[in-house]
């Protein structure tokens, strides 16, 4: 028989276990007394310090001062983005499990959620479909039309509720594209900023997209 010291511990051992189950797999910058968050979506076939969400998770808690989660979506062994509508079940439970983290465990009054480029098909897909009264506001970066229900983020983002900054490249011809089908609806709640000179990937453009984020997230 276990003694109840044993015991004690056994049972502190088996809630770490469970606490640490439900924290949501990706990159955490925990900022001390942040009343505010961001969630990050990586791209497609990237991960949670990939492209565009790695340098913006770092630049957002140092420049804005708040807690960030950049999360891992699924990613698949194929270059087809119609395959990823399946996976979008799957990348709900984690988004949702990021916000309910960083409200109950961080203490987060404010929560934000930032798309890239698939994650921002993901992401715009699972705002629409939820009432999410504890997201403060969407950034959608690389936001892109096409690819029917679910994956058309320019339909999902028309059923968003939160504010939202859209912000988009100028020299690949897709985002151009959709980036007008988004035009209509810049007003008070939507801000769209245009990127010039930026491709899809925004590489070299990391400095441009953090000052326009920060401006924005400080500003709500």
């Amino acid at each position: 028989m276990l003694s109840r010291r044993a015991l004690s511990l056994c049972l502190i051992a088996n809630l770490s276990t469970i606490v640490a189950a439900q924290t949501p797999p990706g990159e955490l910058i925990d900022v001390a007394g942040a009343r505010a968050a961001v969630v990050l979506a990586h791209g497609r076939g990237q991960g949670p310090d990939g492209q565009v969400v790695g340098s913006l998770r770092r630049s957002i808690a140092k420049d804005a001062g708040m807690t960030t989660l950049s999360v891992q979506l699924p990613v698949l062994p194929t270059s087809d983005y119609l395959a990823y509508a399946a996976t979008f079940p799957e990348a709900y439970k984690t988004l949702q499990a990021a916000v309910d983290y960083l409200a109950k465990d961080k203490g987060a009054k404010h929560i934000y959620v930032l798309g890239y480029s698939m994650g921002a098909r993901m992401a715009t897909a699972f705002l629409a479909s939820i009432d999410a009264p504890s997201v403060t506001g969407y950034i959608g970066i690389g936001v892109l039309e096409g690819g029917g229900e679910l994956l058309d983020a320019n339909l999902n983002i028309r059923r968003l509720k939160p504010p939202v900054l859209d912000l988009y490249a100028d020299a690949t011809p897709l985002d151009l594209k959709s980036a007008e089908g988004r035009k209509a609806l810049v007003g008070p709640r939507y801000t769209q900023t245009r990127v010039a000179g930026a491709n899809h990937s925004f590489k070299g453009y990391e400095a441009d997209l953090s000052r326009e984020v920060v401006t924005w997230l400080k500003a709500q």
